[in-house]
């Protein structure tokens, strides 16, 4: 007997970039919107047998930290024109997808509203249809490569993951009915070896990798000290880099300085925190202090331009 398989799709749409972090199947996630008023997001997952593909489409910028479990190999794409993105500084293709590391932690930065598609199959499952259907080798590259497609498998594959996402939504339970399904997963897992049995990676440079790492080691310095506010000089002695380098590193991954960064994370866990507390048990003095702001008039000031209301306001409002 085989094994029998799991089938599941889902449709959600999301009210912040907090209950949007829900949405990634494979991968922990961190969002922060980079633009003031409201963020919203909407998902389309469906699972195959060994398959998942998602969508995902976003309203406006935001800087993302994602980390993908190890087991499985990855690949997102833009399934449509829309802002440019970038993943650890590197554009995305328009025409082309990336192929991602095993176990790949990344930042993701977009300048707009998104569109963009994942697909991934169990690492194993990846290098055995690429052995079977193009003879080639499609286990996880040891850097993250933005590969170019011939133009007409791009094509099929943007073709297939839109009518599998349009299924999820208009008919459910035909994307989910075994037969339907097994197609479908047969379809898509050809034309994604066929987009990267016959690739033209774009090889990335000595400095960019030098760069990737300096910013995980950033990273993990964060999460190393999520209940204290830190500087710039302590973080630059932590991970034994200049500050004009890091400054360099964060332009490149963040668009921003590690300055404005750390202010920008700092204000939006603070706003998790008030959504979350009760404004009987606590005030707007006590949660900006936790999370380093001394200066209240400069805190609701800050926290003002970027969520368009006063902290007041999040801390009284009756939680969705």
């Amino acid at each position: 007997m085989g094994r029998k398989p799991v089938l599941s799709s889902s449709v959600q749409r999301y009210p912040d970039a907090e209950r949007y972090e829900t949405a990634f199947v494979g991968a922990r996630v961190e969002v922060l919107p980079t633009q003031r008023g409201a963020f919203t997001a909407r998902s389309v997952r469906v699972v195959f047998n060994r398959l998942w593909i998602a969508l995902g489409e976003e309203s406006g910028p935001c800087i993302k930290h994602l980390t993908q479990v190890p087991m499985r190999a990855f690949i997102t794409f833009l399934t449509r024109p829309g802002s440019e993105v970038l993943i650890d500084g590197l554009a995305m293709p328009p025409a082309g997808v990336m192929r991602h590391s095993p176990a790949h932690t990344y930042h993701e930065r977009s300048t707009g509203a998104t569109f963009r598609g994942a697909m991934s199959l169990p690492v194993e499952d990846m290098a055995e249809a690429g052995d079977a259907i193009a003879g080639c080798d499609l286990t996880p590259p040891r850097d993250t490569l933005r590969v170019t497609p011939p133009i007409a498998a791009m094509a099929k594959l943007l073709r297939l993951h839109a009518e599998a996402s349009a299924l999820a939504e208009a008919q459910p339970a035909v994307v989910t009915d075994p037969e339907v399904a097994r197609s479908l997963e047969q379809s898509l897992v050809e034309a994604v070896v066929k987009c990267l049995g016959d690739p033209k990676p774009n090889e990335e440079t000595w400095a960019h990798r030098c760069h990737e790492t300096i910013m995980r080691r950033f990273r993990r310095v964060l999460e190393e000290n999520p209940d204290r506010p830190l500087y710039i000089p302590e973080i630059c002695a932590a991970i034994s880099v200049p500050e004009r380098t890091l400054r360099l590193c964060c332009h490149e991954h963040l668009g921003m300085s590690p300055k404005k960064y750390l202010l920008l994370r700092r204000i939006s866990l603070a706003q998790r925190a008030l959504r979350t507390a009760s404004p009987d048990a606590m005030t707007v003095t006590e949660i900006a202090t936790q999370f380093g702001f001394w200066h209240f008039g400069r805190f609701s000031a800050a926290y003002r331009s970027v969520f368009g209301e006063l902290p007041s306001v999040t801390l009284n409002r009756t939680p969705n």
